[in-house]
């Protein structure tokens, strides 16, 4: 297979690196016309480093700049009309560029080949997952393109029949007059004299007989002609529609799809430029049968014989408007979504694009679009054609913009930099739902005419649901109505219905798609994370995961209902922990520090197994967003004795006076990170660095994290005012005294309170923040 052809088959990063090799140096347009005669020319025997090469070099530009000339000669008609100044602007342009520096050309066009070979081969290799994937998409793109070479044959084959039957129709058109020049000479013999006209009557009847037998006869072929023309456009449009359902129901349909997985955090979308071309493919292939049918009908105006041609016509430019008419309304869509957690008062974007916007000239007359948001029932209304009177749920500030064509990359598009929900208008809410579970979504409509005014298009999209908010407080919520949206949506749905439940699994697909995307890591949640999760979803203790493979979850259950004996629901535990692993523990998440979803007794069990000093991290299950460390040590209390401790869950709060790492490294009785790592194997990388050395007698003060053993350990300190700045205090040294109370910080199952075990130290912190004289009454050094 030619290398251009599977390169446009490139997705994401590898399209990205293909599209980066070509600009006004060497213009993309170029390298697809172009193609076949590009990859066939010897770039390699040409030595780049030797200037004797030269004349070579200029041989192959000569030759490019009169191939590109030749295509571009060979456009006709009005849709080539564009593409042949187009083409003769890049030869003009590659002549001008490398005319002095023709070697530069060959180095240019060798490193996009080189290029273009890697990134095929890496993606082809079918050793690999994405290797299969690409096989599968060769194939489908090459079925695809098939079809295109059809349709491409087949209007080519109705073009010329056309041109057939418009000559023939000519020519019985002569033979039409000549056969009223006879009968008008024949009517004027009636003045001649008998003799006269015994004389020239016969051969004038005789003449007349034969041409309208001629007549009868090639009227006959004539509306033959035409209705085999009308045949082969009905198979045409027959094609024509398959390969729009193929482009438009499946490829532009899942290309949605993935754009919407992305919302939660799914691989990107990939890009547009292979669907926009497939689009403005059938764009051109519509429009040509479009003109040529429209000449066909002109043609039996022109010569009406009487049969079933007009109406076949008739049906024909219906059929081909309804094509045309699906193609334009569904290309025009919504390239980047406006966040689908918006808060008012806040500055956002979004960017619309017609993918066939530059093949139909709509650009000559640049379109504006509006954008309007209105509610879930306003959007069902809108879908059923009913009359919404211009209704709107809010007020979008700068919600006007005009398409701009980049030439470029020709596309039509237009980029909404500023827009604003200044005010919303919340609909009566069902039942138990909250103002975080309503849904809206932002509509952008336009208007534009095809083939100057002939056709007028009035055409809207909608965005992803969107939710609307007023508080930060309300994000979690609101970011749990997008997941389950997002998500679970099924394709062509009644705005904006989601199944009220759905099967644990795939609930388990989405939460690790969000959290992987969130925390941004490859690391995503093992089989065991699931299974405690499950347990911590449905009460469970069962440790299968088979259990709860067919076990369905609701809506409610996600995030409605407090889970068992909390204040709070399974999906905003689940949403603190991604906020503080996303914030303070990424990096420890990557390393596979943090076990992270293990409950309490499973710890205490896989702890006690280990040696003294062995602990590990695991979230909180009673607080949102909490994080805690459980290690193994002697019971103060029973001789020979052994028990598991848990610190008090660290919040964002405490991780913004010191880290993770940092507090694992204050405590001397913390050794090895389960199962059997030294702790400073794992952390030290992140320890901070030690204080720098005192500067004119002052050493910055820190704090570090205590936390009792057989005694109280409080962190105390001795202050004095300095005698270098006026009103300073300085902090001399840290030590630990003993405060005569051996347990009284633990809970009844061995928790520290932290807040406890450091109040001196933020204490410290504290007074170290405030002026002196607020401290000690405006004493003086």
């Amino acid at each position: 297979m030619a290398v251009w052809i599977q390169a446009q088959q490139l997705q994401g990063d590898a399209l990205h690196q293909m599209q980066s090799l070509y600009g006004q140096h060497f213009p993309i347009e170029v390298r697809h016309y172009l193609s076949q005669w590009i990859e066939g020319q010897l770039w390699d025997a040409i030595d780049l480093e030797n200037p004797q090469e030269e004349f070579k070099a200029k041989r192959l530009l000569d030759s490019l700049i009169q191939e590109l000339q030749n295509k571009a000669e060979h456009q006709v008609g009005e849709d080539g009309f564009l593409l042949k100044i187009k083409l003769g602007h890049y030869a003009s342009q590659l002549k001008s560029t490398y005319d002095r520096c023709p070697l530069e050309l060959v180095r240019c066009i060798k490193h996009i080949l080189y290029t273009e070979q890697r990134l095929v081969r890496e993606a082809t290799n079918s050793s690999s997952p994405v290797g299969g994937m690409m096989d599968s998409m060769s194939q489908k793109y090459q079925q695809i393109n098939q079809a295109f070479e059809e349709l491409r044959l087949l209007t080519q084959d109705t073009e010329n029949d056309l041109r057939k039957l418009q000559h023939n129709q000519e020519y019985f058109i002569i033979q039409y007059q000549e056969s009223l020049r006879i009968q008008a000479q024949l009517t004027s013999l009636a003045t001649l004299p008998p003799a006269d006209r015994q004389l020239r009557e016969p051969a004038l009847l005789s003449k007349r007989a034969t041409v309208e037998t001629w007549l009868t006869r090639e009227a006959n072929t004539l509306q033959k002609y035409r209705l085999d023309l009308a045949e082969k456009h009905q198979k045409t449009l027959q094609l024509l529609r398959k390969q729009q359902t193929i482009i438009l129901d499946d490829e532009l349909i899942q290309w949605k799809r993935r754009q919407q997985l992305a919302g939660n955090g799914g691989p990107p979308e990939g890009g547009l430029d292979i669907l926009q071309s497939w689009c403005e493919k059938l764009a051109e292939t519509i429009w040509q049968n479009r003109q040529q049918i429209r000449r066909a009908e002109h043609l039996r105006q022109q010569l009406p014989i009487p049969g079933p041609i007009e109406e076949l016509l008739n049906e024909l430019n219906s059929t081909i408007t309804d094509i045309i008419s699906a193609l334009v309304t569904s290309t025009f869509i919504i390239e980047k979504q406006p966040p689908q957690v918006l808060k008012t008062q806040t500055k956002f974007a979004a960017t619309v694009r017609l993918l066939v916007g530059g093949k139909l000239n709509v650009h000559m007359n640049p379109p504006q679009v509006k954008a309007t948001i209105i509610s879930e029932q306003q959007a069902k209304a809108l879908l059923k054609n009913e009359n919404t009177r211009n209704d709107s749920s809010g007020e979008i500030l700068n919600n006007n913009c005009v398409m701009e064509y980049h030439q470029t990359t020709g596309t039509l598009s237009a980029h909404f930099r500023n827009m604003s929900l200044k005010r919303i208008k919340r609909s009566d809410r069902r039942g138990a739902e909250s103002v975080t579970e309503e849904k809206f979504t932002i509509l952008f409509e336009s208007q534009f005419s095809v083939g100057g005014n002939e056709l007028v298009f009035q055409v809207k999209t909608l965005s992803l649901p969107v939710v609307v908010i007023v508080h930060g407080s309300q994000d979690n919520n609101a970011t749990a109505t997008v997941l389950w949206d997002n998500a679970f949506a099924e394709p062509g749905r009644v705005p904006f219905l989601v199944p009220d439940k759905v099967l644990w699994p795939q609930l388990c697909d989405a939460i690790n798609m969000k959290y992987k995307a969130e925390v941004q890591s490859n690391r995503g949640l093992s089989a065991e994370n699931l299974v405690f999760l499950a347990q911590k979803a449905f009460s469970s203790s069962s440790n299968n995961p088979d259990d709860y493979r067919n076990m369905t979850m609701t809506w409610s259950q996600f995030n409605r209902e407090s889970l068992p004996g909390r204040n709070f629901t399974f999906w905003q535990w689940f949403d603190g922990v991604m906020e503080l692993t996303k914030k303070h523990l990424k990096p420890h998440w990557n390393d596979g520090a943090i076990l992270g979803f293990v409950n309490k007794q499973q710890a205490q069990d896989m702890l006690m197994s280990k040696p003294n000093g062995t602990f590990l991290l695991r979230f909180s299950d009673s607080e949102i967003g909490g994080i805690t460390i459980a290690w193994v040590a002697e019971n103060p209390n029973k001789a020979g004795e052994r028990m598991v401790w848990n610190l008090m869950p660290y919040t964002t709060k405490d991780f913004s006076i010191r880290s993770l790492a940092d507090r694992i490294s204050d405590l001397n009785h913390l050794l090895f990170l389960y199962p059997d790592r030294p702790k400073d194997e794992v952390f030290s990388k992140y320890y901070t660095p030690p204080l720098s050395k005192a500067v004119d007698g002052y050493v910055k003060p820190q704090i570090k994290q205590v936390v009792p053993d057989k005694e109280c350990l409080v962190a105390t300190a001795v202050f004095f005012f300095g005698d270098v700045l006026p009103a300073s205090l300085s902090v001399v040294w840290l030590h630990s005294v003993s405060c005569g109370r051996s347990d009284s910080m633990l809970d009844a199952d061995g928790d520290f309170d932290l807040d406890d075990t450091i109040d001196v130290a933020r204490h410290v912190e504290e007074l170290l923040r405030r002026p002196v004289e607020s401290q000690w009454g405006g004493q003086q050094s």
